[in-house]
């Protein structure tokens, strides 16, 4: 098989996956239950929620100006859940495809272990 072939085969298994993803995140999201998480709700049975941090951690990062719990801040309510699960999957993507990009190494290079040989 070519390697043109493979990269076409791989990119169509890709963006098919991304596609599906993208779906599930957009049309099912609203769909969710709203009941609390599974740490959650063992925090609420085992009664120690009352201890948790007045101000979370989470409120200290950038992106909490944005984003509030599953959902979009300053958007109706009807689509604020499908856009934060849009914008999740497409930053889960790329920090996975970048990842990607910079650990796998490409055919015909050579690697840091055969240049050490020399």
């Amino acid at each position: 098989m070519s390697n043109r072939l493979h990269q076409q085969r791989n990119r169509g298994f890709v963006l098919s996956g991304l596609g599906i993803a993208l779906l599930i995140a957009i049309f099912l999201s609203p769909f969710a239950s709203s009941d609390p998480d599974g740490l959650d709700r063992v925090s609420e049975d085992l009664k120690f929620s009352d201890k948790a941090l007045e101000e979370k951690p989470a409120h200290k990062l950038p992106f909490h100006a944005v984003f509030d719990e599953y959902a979009v801040r300053g958007v109706p309510e009807q689509i604020a859940t499908p856009l934060a699960g849009l914008v999740g999957t497409l930053v889960t993507f790329g920090l996975a495809w970048g990842a990607g990009k910079l650990l796998v190494r490409k055919p015909g290079r050579p690697s840091d272990d055969s240049l050490s040989e020399e």
